[in-house]
């Protein structure tokens, strides 16, 4: 079953995608695309450098240890722009890392050189792949004393 998701501005939060998903939609799609959120296009160019894993282990504000998993995909551009990642490349990629590495479904997180190395989230939105904007949050925030917002009374 593929999750085809209506296209949506922008700026809508999708659900970040896990593996399985694109691996189902790599199949239907004609060409690889990528935008980011701010409507550029990662250039037709790009390659995946990586498909891997990111284990991270940590510690949060509030005293508790937590683990998180993410696939990790890391785009490049170079300077071969005839170079055209079809999507039966890109998935005998993440075949072959999951055969190789051991790599489970999990949510995929995207790495993309801007003024830095960005990370993303991943979504489709029924045409081609958007790059979310990742945010911080605080994970204990009932232990480290941010106050909770109070309801405004009408």
């Amino acid at each position: 079953m593929i999750r085809i998701i209506a296209i949506l501005h922008l700026t809508d939060k999708i659900e970040n995608m896990k593996l399985s998903e694109i691996k189902q939609i790599l199949p239907e799609l004609q060409n690889v695309e990528f935008q980011l959120e701010n409507g550029t296009f990662v250039p037709e160019h790009f390659h995946v450098t990586e498909v891997g894993i990111i284990k991270k282990h940590f510690i949060d504000c509030g005293g508790v240890i937590r683990e998180e998993q993410v696939v990790n995909f890391q785009l490049w551009n170079a300077n071969d722009f005839e170079h055209r990642l079809k999507p039966a490349k890109l998935l005998h990629i993440i075949e072959l890392s999951e055969s190789k590495l051991g790599i489970g479904d999990f949510e995929i997180e995207v790495e993309y050189q801007s003024d830095t190395i960005g990370k993303y989230d991943l979504a489709f939105n029924g045409k081609i792949f958007v790059l979310q904007n990742k945010t911080t949050a605080c994970l204990a925030q009932d232990s480290c004393g941010i106050p909770t917002e109070k309801m405004k009374v009408i």
